[in-house]
């Protein structure tokens, strides 16, 4: 048990990289949050879960199997978990987030994943360019009041018009 990692599973990590490809960023595992999540896109307050399958059991998942020793331990902890999963949801949406769980077995679809992570999070691009619209970064060989030149290395004076 002690090998059993509670972050940076598997699935977590791919959807950690699908979504950082998308052009997203977050926050992970906010611990002042109830139950951890695993990311957190503070600025519009949504959140998405990562479940394993045999963790976090739903339904009849092919990746989801019965322990089939010990059963009298097992199977109230799984339960435990489902039913901690459910409470921690229910509060996080009560604090105004928006929560989306993305399961274990959800993950080897990347295109269907992709599509669903983008309906829930909204367009990226939107996001970012309220972003640069807030603050102007310099670009190179745009007019500026102290342009530098590149052949000599000198400070040109402003360009007056």
């Amino acid at each position: 048990m002690r090998r059993i990692r509670s972050g940076d599973t598997a699935p977590e990590m791919t959807v950690r990289r699908l979504v950082h490809s998308m052009g997203y960023r977050y926050r992970l595992h906010v611990r002042t949050l109830p139950g951890c999540p695993d990311m957190v896109f503070a600025r519009l307050r949504k959140i998405v879960q990562v479940y394993g399958c045999y963790w976090h059991p739903h339904g009849l998942c092919p990746c989801s199997h019965r322990p089939k020793s010990r059963l009298d331990y097992w199977l109230p902890k799984l339960e435990g978990n489902r039913k901690r999963d459910k409470e921690n949801s229910r509060r996080l949406r009560q604090q105004g987030w928006d929560v989306l769980v993305v399961r274990e077995c959800q993950i080897g679809n990347q295109a269907r994943l992709a599509e669903k992570l983008a309906e829930f999070l909204g367009s990226p691009k939107l996001i970012r360019s309220s972003q640069q619209a807030k603050t102007r970064r310099f670009r190179p060989g745009a007019s500026s009041a102290c342009a530098s030149s590149r052949d000599s290395g000198t400070l040109l004076p402003p360009v007056r018009r």
